[in-house]
Order: C-alpha cells, then structure tokens, then sequence
C-alpha cells in the first residue's frame, strides 16, 4: 500500500513538473526551483524519458535543458581537471617507475 501511494505521489509530482515545462519561460522563480531541483535531485530516468518524450511540453523542455541541465559549471570543469591531472600524475609514476 505505501508503494502505491508513492508512486501516486511521484506520478502527480512528474505532471505537475510537465504543466510548469508547458508553460516554461514564464514560471515564477519559486517554479523555477523546483523545476530545477526535481531535475537535479529527485528525477529518475524514467521520469525525464516520460518527460522528455511528451511532444505538448518540447518547447519548454528543450529550453529548459538548454539553459539548466545540459550545461557545464565550474563544478564539472573542476572535476574534469581533477580527473586528467591524477591521469597525468599517474602515467608520470608509471613511466618513472618503468626507467
């Protein structure tokens, strides 16, 4: 029973998330979060495949992930420079190790 009243409570939560999409850019700023912290954090796959594949909402859909999902922060860009310099760092003790 609990199951099914979270899944009824995920599937309202997903509809409402799509009326906000069909009328994206003109949501307010409390929307606005909302939209982005259900994208960030509670969003599943399924969820955002269901979403992204309702022609209604495409417009504001693909705006909306233009503008806040599919972007680069600094946070990636970080995490990528972190990633290539122990690359680096470890290539360099293997090749030092190696001679």
């Amino acid at each position: 029973m609990n199951e099914l009243n979270s899944s009824a409570i995920a599937l309202a939560r997903r509809a409402h998330v799509e009326a906000l999409l069909a009328a994206y850019p003109d949501v307010t700023p409390t929307e606005h979060t909302l939209l982005v912290n259900w994208f960030r954090k509670e969003a599943s796959s399924l969820d955002i495949g269901m979403v992204a594949s309702n022609p209604d909402i495409a417009r504001g859909y693909r705006l909306f992930r233009q503008q806040h999902v599919d972007r680069f922060t600094l946070a990636d860009l970080g995490k990528g420079l972190a990633f290539a310099s122990a690359m680096i760092v470890l290539c360099g003790l293997m090749l030092f190790r190696a001679f």
